[in-house]
């Protein structure tokens, strides 16, 4: 399995409540975000785990190196500032071209076991070869501006909103696509697109068949009170 992460971001709210620390370099239980991640891409049958990092944090990209030295799976790294998301994962393609990739962003908090079942499913749905995607959903909603997913009764998912009356899932930052969706990504990079989410639209206005996972909690860092809530869900795992 490929992994992508997106490790990108400058962390500005962060750094405004006294964290200077860069994002992915940050402990949550012990241990750094990017760590914990890289650890779990590991533990999940690895074959190869490829990187962006904002140019602006050079701490990031030598701790990738120095990981790297004392790990066997291969690791692509870019050092790269981007407008967005979106664009993170553009940089990346060159090394997602030739499977199905599980792609996140760094400051993801999930429970362990649920990322490995969620691994096996996105593995079985590619080799049955009935969808384009597993997209990590959750119903704990604790974000500024979730990304709700809209679905129908066999958890296809027929909608992306920024907003909606009845809120059911929200996205969890947690993705397994095929290599079939660049093709949209660089369609929505040709129209000027700048968001992730805008994206995920766009993989269904152009056919691509995208299955919601349920997470039962998934958490984010964008703040400093966020990381003692963290460390209060990793301790219940």
């Amino acid at each position: 399995m490929r992994y992508a992460l997106i490790a990108a971001g400058e962390g500005s709210r962060l750094s405004s409540e006294g964290i200077n620390i860069p994002k992915p370099l940050i402990e949550v239980g012990g241990e750094r975000l990017l760590d914990r991640l890289l650890r779990c891409f590991t533990q999940n049958k690895a074959e190869e785990v490829c990187v962006i990092c904002n140019s602006q944090m050079p701490a990031v990209a030598r701790h990738l190196e120095q990981w790297q030295q004392n790990n066997s799976v291969p690791l692509h790294v870019k050092v790269k500032s981007t407008p967005s998301s979106m664009h993170s994962l553009w940089e990346l393609r060159e090394w997602l071209k030739e499977g199905p990739f599980v792609l996140t962003t760094v400051d993801t908090i999930f429970q362990e076991q649920e990322f490995s079942r969620f691994v096996c499913d996105f593995e079985a749905q590619q080799h049955s070869g009935e969808g384009d995607g597993l997209m990590g959903v959750t119903d704990f909603i604790d974000d500024e501006s979730p990304l709700h997913v809209v679905c129908d009764d066999t958890q296809s998912i027929i909608a992306f909103l920024d907003a909606t009356a009845t809120p059911h899932y929200v996205s969890a930052g947690v993705y397994g696509l095929s290599n079939r969706v660049l093709a949209v990504l660089q369609h929505c990079v040709d129209r000027g697109e700048h968001r992730l989410r805008n994206f995920q639209r766009a993989m269904l206005d152009e056919g691509l068949r995208l299955t919601a996972w349920p997470f039962s909690k998934v958490l984010d860092i964008d703040h400093a009170s966020d990381i003692q809530k963290a460390e209060l869900f990793l301790d219940r795992e």
